[in-house]
């Protein structure tokens, strides 16, 4: 299934006879015959998504590991950006699925670590499943800054963050009554309009929330764009420049979406399609590994382009990655006339 994702493989049978066109190389890696369509049909329904969840935590730890201190900002809090992702399916095959009459879908929800930009937090759901019910059941360090869209409104977990010491940045929502309690100064010459310590008294609860709303011109838009947070203490061009960083998950979906297959499957059944999700969310958190020990100058895109090229080449991987255009060295032992092509 990883080469299914890396080698862009559309169907069982193009993943099982692609690796059996390798099979001399595959008994390398410690297989020593390429799997059948029927096994791998097999495999994918009745094999517990749960363990590719788990592969997935593992490696993760190992990419941490290389994306210490590679961070945007230079505050030390934690910043994670919270967003979810929806995958269109056919209601008529994947009616497990269904979402309306003719229309299934399932979500990826996603917590992504801004330092190297890793995804730290993975959940697949039905396409019914609110952004923040997922949200209500997260748990963040003391001093972590977590940004999220308007979708996450729900006072009482913005509450329960404040109580436990968890900043947030969010878009403010024009139906929410907020009570403005002071105006702080705006710096000069910047695009910030407004900067003012706020109150929010929720419809029916007793419960009082003491925020901050950021107000900034956006010139690309030509608008002004309203952020709502409860950090009190940042400057306001930086809690901008915060909610701009949401962006990268915006990034992190559109590559998983274009570069991997997270949009065809080659299963129907709802362990399949999750093993097919979770082991793209692996393969990607390996391009992500590569892409953070190499020192050459890839984008993403053009790395998962020359990998899916080298997946069955014997070379040194990471000297590769550092010189990707170099000729590999010549292999020592080996006649000249076993090189060429004979005709």
């Amino acid at each position: 299934m990883l080469f299914c994702q890396l080698g862009a493989a559309r169907s069982l049978r193009e993943i099982c006879q692609g690796l059996a066109a390798s099979e001399g190389k595959l008994r390398h890696l410690g297989i020593p015959i390429a799997p059948s369509r029927s096994t791998l049909a097999y495999a994918n329904e009745h094999r517990p998504w749960e363990l590719y969840q788990t592969v997935f935590g593992e490696l993760l730890q190992r990419c941490h590991s290389v994306a210490a201190g590679k961070k945007k900002f230079r505050f030390k809090n934690k910043l994670m950006s919270l967003d979810s992702t929806s995958i269109d399916l056919c209601a008529s095959i994947f009616d497990w699925a269904q979402y309306k009459r003719t229309k299934g879908a399932v979500k990826v929800h996603l917590l992504l670590d801004n330092e190297g930009y890793l995804p730290c937090f993975a959940c697949i759901t039905d396409g019914k499943k609110h952004d923040v019910t997922i949200g209500r059941t997260l748990r963040f360090q003391p001093g972590t800054i977590v940004v999220f869209d308007k979708g996450y409104v729900d006072y009482d977990w913005w509450a329960e963050m404040n109580r436990d010491g968890v900043y947030f940045v969010t878009r403010f929502k024009q139906d929410l009554k907020i009570e403005v309690i002071a105006e702080r100064e705006v710096p000069q010459n910047s695009k910030v309009l407004r900067d003012q310590d706020i109150r929010i008294t929720p419809y029916r609860k007793n419960l009082t929330l003491m925020l901050r709303l950021v107000t900034i011109w956006d010139e690309e838009k030509q608008e002004e764009i309203t952020f709502l947070t409860n950090h009190l203490k940042f400057g306001a061009t930086t809690i901008a420049r915060i909610y701009k960083e949401r962006w990268q998950i915006e990034l992190f979906f559109k590559a998983l979406k274009q570069l991997l297959r997270v949009k065809t499957f080659v299963g129907t059944s709802a362990n399949a399609l999750k093993t097919q999700i979770w082991i793209a969310l692996i393969a990607i958190l390996v391009l992500k590994y590569l892409h953070l020990k190499s020192q050459y100058g890839w984008s993403l895109s053009n790395l998962v382009a020359l990998v899916r090229q080298q997946l069955f080449v014997y070379r040194n991987l990471y000297l590769w990655l550092d010189a990707p255009f170099e000729a590999p060295p010549v292999l020592t032992g080996v006649h000249d006339s076993q090189l060429a092509l004979g005709f």
